[in-house]
């Protein structure tokens, strides 16, 4: 038995962190029991556990997914902890030691804001103070802010490994300082801390379509506390005051969208370094800023999570030297230059190349560049202030022959651990998978943003709900998405509950539109469903009530009809059935998916209240939901139970929302099955459809449809843009033309991970990899894997907050199933294996019915209760999943067949007359689709002697 990833409120060994309650979380692995007897906690102010704190006793429902911490905590204070886990078959382990160490909570600020004292206020400086210590430091913690943004030195060196601190945050609500352990960068005698400041989001051009003004402030700042316990027992501070002295640095120009110019003959060598002659150096000033929106940090640190090199160096037609990178990637290169001083090395940064040359011009008025002027000397250099949405880098000046080795990629985003992984038989699907996770690392950078690369990179709150499934299952997200919420919740403070679109709102203006502010509710339901931690609910339920109640007050304002049907929505942003095809707007009328969300939102308020054992609340917003849905039932379904929108979003939505009556509920699911045949099995969907179109139709009887979908590779399809080379997720479905060509400057991002939703589709209903709300954070996982002929296998894995659980399966060439599932350590799964007769199903080896397994025959499927442990299944099943061509195949599939075209020939000679283009267009439709074609003429006995036929055919 061994005890792993041991968090603190999800993260490893946080340290200056906001706590609260702590919630202490850990996973158990390498073991033959299957539930837990009895875990203890401790808590000690050693790492040798000699002063202990606190201890839980040995109990037997203590809870590894998060355990609130009953101790009162002191400031500034390092805090061990281990636990020791009892199995039911009498193993046994007891951790490592973890650790969290808590902020300055309230202790009062010893330092103040100081700015340099000159009055160009966009004049990067460098900002340093010497001071001596009597011994050697025992302790240090250095607690800092610096606007815009700041880099930290002490004597020469740097402090932590993050970068773009202190954050992406609504700064005009609260300011986040980090704090760091210094110990070892400090000596007995002379030091020196140093602070290098730049523009970020406090301060500098940003906000949506490129703001120019600054948005929170127009002076760079810096609050600074150094606290060192020395050797002989003395504590020295030193704070950031006018004593402090500041210069000019070799960061002339620096922005999030116009990126940076650096002047190496403008560098002061050893500027953070003690003994520095000062006389040349200027003085500094306080500056009013205020310590009442200043928090410890809630974000998690921003580091380079990995490196990348270049793939190829490509020289245009245009005549440009470009480096391909291999992948859309955020972050930015780090290089290694030697060149005579004076040369300007110029790097511009893009995602796609056009007729085989640079472009960026989808970056709008984002110049995204770098700028580097030598000294001289060898350096290795990267940018301190920004960050780059780019697979292509133009580079312009290097000196001599442009060697690859020289360019190393970094790749950055929030600290978070990749817990799911997915591989299938299908090379562009696993492409696919792939996209969607380069999208995630590419914009959960502090904040969820929609696209990395232009002039925007906001937190908008529509994309981050949608993508938020898939985003959960593929990283730990928790902090992450606490820290967003936490934005949100502050956001709304002055907007009497209404959320703005983007998180935070940068100034921007508007708020309000459904499916966007949903965010408020969706993401912390999300959150808690995966994690299993109340504390996100707790943090977020009035937050989630003042949506709610903001929605309804614009309801009562408007009659109180609990229909939600006047404000500006971007409803189904992007869809492909508006009335203009030029515009972005959606064919799915906004008041229907507005009045939708409002449902939806009420009732995950009303789970979210029954979480927390606010049964009134539970009762009340309920009510609310069920008020909701009655008018939405009676203004958009006839009594006969047909949809008043007849578009794919619309049904999509009602399904997956629970709106339409139950007594229609099967011809809403032959309306959309019908739907789909009439859009030739394409996709029309937008931000708001796409996210549930396969999860409905897979949980709607139209399983096929959905791996029809998701396998299609031309437009519009998730593998169209695959099949043109793209490495992240395209806002558009058409972001690149099929020659190759932009369709768009205007609004165009080639990294915009809302349509990577479908990735939780391929989790949930492929992989059948499922949570359950009665038991959260995957203590107990539904698992219901959906197959389809046109998938041979898929193999899944989920590192949840529970532990491991791993669900793969494999049709196999006689037809046999395998299946293999493992669950974790003190969790349980309620298992679904499609259509296998109970008798035939082995399980390791042995027959299911005498296994000890508890499993029972529900229809033509059999139910299967899973404890813990690794568990393979076997079984001829009663349907035939082996792919074959039949009269439900498309044409294009039958006619690519040499032998089926033949027997088609034969039964339907009228096929042989078809205008090529009418067959063309007809291609993805099936023979069975053609019943009621007065042109062809099908009867349905001849297709059923048609498919007799077909199944011959050995594929």
């Amino acid at each position: 038995m061994k005890i792993t990833r041991m968090k603190t409120n999800r993260i490893t060994n946080p340290l200056g962190f906001t706590l609260g309650v702590p919630r202490l979380s850990w996973v158990v692995e390498d073991t033959a029991a299957q539930r837990q007897a009895a875990a203890q906690v401790q808590v000690a102010a050693d790492q040798g556990f000699t002063q202990i704190l606190f201890d839980s006793g040995k109990q037997p429902e203590l809870d590894s997914l998060a355990y609130a911490l009953p101790l009162a905590l002191e400031p500034a204070t390092r805090y061990y902890w281990r636990v020791t886990v009892w199995g039911d078959n009498g193993d046994t382990a007891q951790s490592e030691a973890a650790w969290f160490e808590t902020s300055k909570m309230d202790q009062p600020w010893q330092a103040e804001w100081i700015t340099p004292d000159w009055e160009d206020r966009e004049v990067h400086p460098l900002l340093r103070k010497g001071f001596s210590l009597p011994a050697e430091a025992v302790s240090a913690r250095v607690s800092v802010c610096g606007l815009g943004l700041y880099r930290l030195m002490i004597n020469g060196q740097r402090v932590g490994d993050e970068y773009l601190t202190p954050g992406y945050n609504a700064y005009d609500r609260w300011i986040q300082y980090q704090t760091y352990d210094v110990t070892g960068l400090l000596k007995s005698g002379p030091n020196a801390l140093g602070a290098m400041l730049g523009n970020g989001w406090y301060k500098g051009r940003f906000g949506f379509e490129g703001r120019q003004e600054p948005i929170y402030g127009d002076r760079f700042a810096l609050l600074c506390e150094l606290v060192v316990t020395c050797a002989d027992g003395s504590t020295v501070v030193i704070g950031s005051d006018t004593t402090w002295k500041a210069a000019p640095g070799p960061v002339s120009r620096s922005g999030i969208y116009d990126g940076e110019w650096y002047d190496a003959r403008r560098e002061t060598p050893g500027w953070a370094t003690a003994g520095l002659d000062e006389s040349a150096w200027l003085a500094v000033r306080p500056v009013e800023i205020g310590f009442e929106r200043l928090e410890a940090r809630r974000g998690l640190p921003v580091v380079i999570k990995e490196t990348r090199q270049p793939a190829e160096v490509i020289h245009t037609p245009a005549g440009e030297t470009v480096l391909d990178m291999g992948q859309n990637m955020v972050g930015w290169l780090r290089l290694k230059v030697a060149a005579p001083a004076g040369t300007e090395i110029f790097l511009q940064h893009g995602e796609i190349l056009q007729d085989g040359n640079f472009f960026n011009l989808n970056l709008r008025t984002a110049p995204a560049e770098y700028h580097y002027i030598s000294n001289g000397h060898p350096a290795e250099i990267e940018p301190f202030f920004t960050f780059y949405g780019f697979r292509y880098v133009k580079v312009t000046g290097w000196p001599g022959e442009l060697n690859p080795a020289d360019f190393t990629g970094c790749v950055v985003y929030s600290d978070m651990e990749q817990t799911g992984t997915i591989e299938t038989a299908h090379p562009l699907v696993n492409r696919l998978f792939l996209n969607a996770l380069w999208g995630q690392k590419g914009n959960f950078l502090d904040v969820p943003t929609d696209c990395p690369q232009r002039d925007e990179r906001m937190g908008w709150t529509g994309d981050a709900q949608v993508f938020s499934g898939t985003a959960n299952f593929n990283m730990d997200t928790a902090a992450f998405f606490a820290k967003y919420g936490y934005d949100t919740s502050r956001e709304q403070e002055t907007r009497g509950g209404m959320v703005p679109h983007v998180i935070p709102a940068m100034k921007m203006g508007g708020g309000g539109a459904c499916g966007w502010g949903d965010a408020a509710t969706i993401i912390p339901w999300n959150t808690y469903l995966f994690f299993g931690d109340k504390a996100i609910l707790e943090q977020q339920f009035d937050s989630m009530k003042d949506w709610v109640g903001w929605i309804r007050g614009v309801d009562e304002k408007t009659g109180g009809r609990r229909l939600w049907s006047v404000g500006f929505h971007f409803g189904d942003w992007l869809s492909l059935d508006g009335p203009d095809p030029k515009s972005p707007m959606g064919g799915t009328e906004e008041a229907y998916l507005a009045s939708a969300y409002y449902c939806y939102s009420a009732e995950l308020t009303a789970k979210a209240a029954a979480a927390l054992g606010k049964t009134a609340e539970a009762a009340a917003y309920q009510q609310l939901a069920d008020e909701v849905r009655a008018a939405i039932q009676a203004e958009y379904f006839t009594p006969t139970g047909r949809i008043a929108i007849d578009t794919q979003t619309a049904m999509v939505i009602a399904l997956f929302m629970d709106l339409v009556p139950a007594q229609s509920k099967a011809r809403l699911e032959k309306n959309l099955r019908d739907k789909m045949r009439k859009d030739h099995y394409h996709l029309k969907t937008g931000f708001l459809g796409t996210p549930y179109l396969c999860r409905v139709l897979s949980a709607h009887g139209s399983n096929d449809l959905a791996y029809k979908l998701l396998l299609h590779e031309d437009y519009p399809s998730w593998l169209y843009a695959i099949k043109l080379g793209a490495t992240t997720i395209w806002e558009r479905w058409n972001s690149l033309l099929p020659d190759g060509v932009i369709s768009d400057l205007t609004m165009n991002s080639f990294n915009h991970y809302s349509y990577g939703s479908i990735v939780e589709w391929i989790y949930r209903n492929a992989a059948g990899i499922n949570p359950v709300e009665d038991q959260p954070g995957f203590r107990r996982a539904h698992l219901a894997p959906q197959l389809d002929p046109k998938m041979k296998w898929i193999k899944a894995a989920y590192d949840s907050a529970a532990g491991r659980y791993e669900s793969e399966w494999a049709i196999h060439e006689d037809g046999q199933l395998s299946f293999h599932f493992r669950v974790p350590f003190n969790a349980t799964a309620g298992l679904r294996l499609p259509d296998a007769p109970l008798g035939a199903v082995t399980v390791n080896g042995q027959a299911l019915a005498a296994s000890g397994l508890s499993a029972q025959q529900d229809g033509a499927d059999t139910l299967v209760e899973l404890p813990a442990g690794a568990w393979d299944f076997t079984y001829q099943p009663t349907r035939d999943y082996l792919p074959r061509l039949s009269t439900h195949s498309s044409l294009g599939e039958l006619f690519a067949n040499e032998q089926a075209r033949a027997f088609i020939a034969e039964a339907f000679p009228q096929f042989a007359g078809m205008n090529p283009h009418r067959l063309e267009r007809m291609a993805e439709a099936s023979p069975r689709d053609m019943l009621d074609s007065p042109f062809l003429r099908i009867a349905p006995e001849m297709l059923d002697a048609l498919d007799e036929k077909l199944k011959t055919i050995k594929l």
